[in-house]
C-alpha cells in the first residue's frame, strides 16, 4: 500500500468545503456589472439609500443560483448597512396560506423590533400592524426587506397576503422591497390585476452559465489558492495539471455530455463533488480518470430508461405531444394528439398507424409510467380523452431516447430535429 501525500487530504477536504460554499461558488460570477449579483444589489442598495420602495422577481429553475445569489447579496447589504436593513423571509410550501403569511411577517417583525407578538390577532390585525410599521421603519429611514420563495404558491387563492403588502408600499413613508423567487418563468403572470397593477415587474433571469463562464466557474473551484498551508510548490503543480485537464477535449466532451441532462450549476457542483471524491491521496492530484468516473453516476436517467420500454406506437404520442409544444400550443388533450398523429401519418404515409382505441390504451400506458401527466388536478372518473396533459420529460430527453432505441423508426427522429 503506497503512502499518501500529506498535503493531498488537506487539498480535498479544501475542495470539498468549496463545492459545499455557496458564497465561494458564485463570487466569480459576480464581479460583472451584467451579472445578476450586481443587477439585484444594486437594486436593494439604491432603494435603501433613495428611501424608495421597489419589487423584484427572481425566475429560474431549480438549482440555478437564485437563492445563494440572493443570499450573497443580502449578507454584503447586512454588513454594509447593518441598521438601516430588516430582512423578513417566508416560503410558500409554508406560508401560503394568507392568515399563516401574515402571522408569520408579524412575529418576525415582532422578534425583529423587540415587540410583543400575539398569536390571536387576526388578519386584519396583523395587516395593520405591518402597515403601522413598514410606516414607522419609513419614518426612521429603515428598509424592509420582504423575501417569499416559491413565490407562485403566494400567487394561488385570492391573493390577500400580494394586495395587502404592495398596497402597503403605496404610502409614501413606507420603505420596503419585495423579493420573489420562483422556478416558475410566467410567475408575475400569476397575479390578479389589482396586484400585478402595484407590482413593479422587474425580473432577473438565472440562466446556466454559458461556456467563458462556466470555464472561469471550474477554474476557481478546483485551482488550489497561492496563500493557503499547503506546500506552494505541490498548488502550483497542482493547479498546472487542473489546466492542462481543463484545456483537453476529452473533458469538454464529459462536461457537455453531463450537462445536456441538466445544466444548472447546483446539478454540476454535485458531480465535481463526486469527482474531487475519487482524488488519488497518494499522488495528490485530480486525473481526467476521476471525472470520467464520476459520469456514470450521475448518468442514469429513469425517464430514459422507461423511454426504451416503450412501445413504437407510445413513442409517437411522445413526439406528437412535443411537437405541439414547439408550436406553442401550451394546452393540448389526447384528442390534439390524435389530430397530431393523423396529420403525420397523412403527410409522410407510414405504416405505424393504429386505431384510436389502441392509441388511448397507449396513452393511458405513458399516463402510469410518468412519462406525461395532466394537467389538471381532477380525478380519474373525467374522460381521459379531454383533459389536458404535459410531458414530463425534456427535448433533449426525449431525443437521446430515440437514438438509443434500437427499432426506432426513422421518421421519428426525423421529426425531432425539424
Amino acid at each position: 500500500m503506497g503512502r499518501k501525500n500529506p498535503a493531498s487530504q488537506k487539498a480535498l477536504n479544501l475542495l470539498r468545503n468549496r463545492l459545499c460554499n455557496p458564497n465561494f461558488i458564485f463570487k466569480p460570477l459576480s464581479d460583472s456589472p451584467d451579472s445578476n449579483y450586481s443587477k439585484l444589489k444594486f437594486l436593494v442598495s439604491s432603494s435603501v439609500t433613495e428611501a424608495c420602495n421597489n419589487s423584484i422577481l427572481l425566475l429560474g429553475p431549480r438549482g440555478s443560483g437564485k437563492i445563494a445569489v440572493l443570499e450573497l447579496v443580502l449578507g454584503d447589504l447586512l454588513l454594509e448597512y447593518p441598521d438601516t436593513l430588516s430582512v423578513i423571509m417566508l416560503n410558500g410550501l409554508l406560508h401560503s396560506d394568507d392568515n399563516c403569511a401574515i402571522k408569520e411577517i408579524a412575529r418576525q417583525l415582532c422578534m425583529e423590533h423587540n415587540l410583543m407578538f400575539s398569536k390571536m390577532a387576526s388578519f386584519d390585525d396583523n395587516s395593520q400592524f405591518m402597515i403601522a410599521m413598514l410606516r414607522e421603519c419609513g419614518l426612521a429611514h429603515k428598509t424592509i426587506i420582504f423575501v417569499l420563495k416559491e413565490f407562485d404558491l403566494f400567487a394561488q387563492g385570492k391573493q390577500r397576503l400580494l394586495y395587502s403588502l404592495l398596497d402597503a408600499m403605496q404610502s409614501v413613508t413606507s420603505q420596503a422591497v419585495v423579493i420573489g423567487v420562483s422556478c416558475r418563468l410566467d410567475a408575475d403572470q400569476l397575479l390578479e390585476k389589482r396586484v400585478r397593477s402595484r407590482f413593479s415587474h422587474r425580473k432577473l433571469l438565472f440562466l446556466p452559465p454559458c461556456k467563458e463562464e462556466l470555464q472561469r466557474l471550474l477554474e476557481h473551484i478546483l485551482s488550489l489558492p497561492m496563500d493557503s498551508s499547503l506546500p506552494r510548490d505541490y498548488a502550483v503543480e497542482f493547479n498546472g495539471k487542473i489546466k492542462n485537464i481543463l484545456a483537453d477535449e476529452r473533458f469538454k466532451e464529459i462536461i457537455n455530455t453531463y450537462l445536456n441532462s441538466d445544466s444548472t450549476v447546483n446539478h454540476l457542483l454535485r458531480f465535481l463533488f463526486q469527482a474531487v471524491s475519487y482524488m488519488d491521496l497518494e499522488s495528490g492530484f485530480l486525473s481526467l480518470e476521476n471525472f470520467k468516473t464520476a459520469l456514470p453516476n450521475f448518468q442514469r436517467q429513469p425517464k430514459l430508461e422507461s423511454i426504451k420500454d416503450c412501445s413504437i406506437l407510445e413513442l409517437y404520442i411522445l413526439v406528437c405531444m412535443k411537437r405541439l409544444e414547439v408550436k406553442e400550443q401550451n394546452s393540448y388533450n389526447f384528442n390534439s394528439v390524435m389530430k397530431e398523429y393523423k396529420s403525420i401519418h397523412d403527410s409522410f404515409k407510414t405504416s405505424d398507424y393504429y386505431a384510436r382505441s389502441v392509441c388511448l390504451r397507449a396513452f393511458e400506458h405513458l399516463l402510469q409510467r410518468e412519462l406525461i401527466c395532466f394537467t389538471d388536478n381532477r380525478g380519474y372518473s373525467h374522460l381521459v380523452e379531454f383533459r389536458p396533459v404535459k410531458l414530463l420529460i425534456s427535448y433533449v430527453e426525449l431525443h437521446h431516447g430515440l437514438k438509443s432505441y434500437r427499432s426506432c423508426p426513422a421518421i421519428l427522429l426525423k421529426l425531432m430535429e425539424r
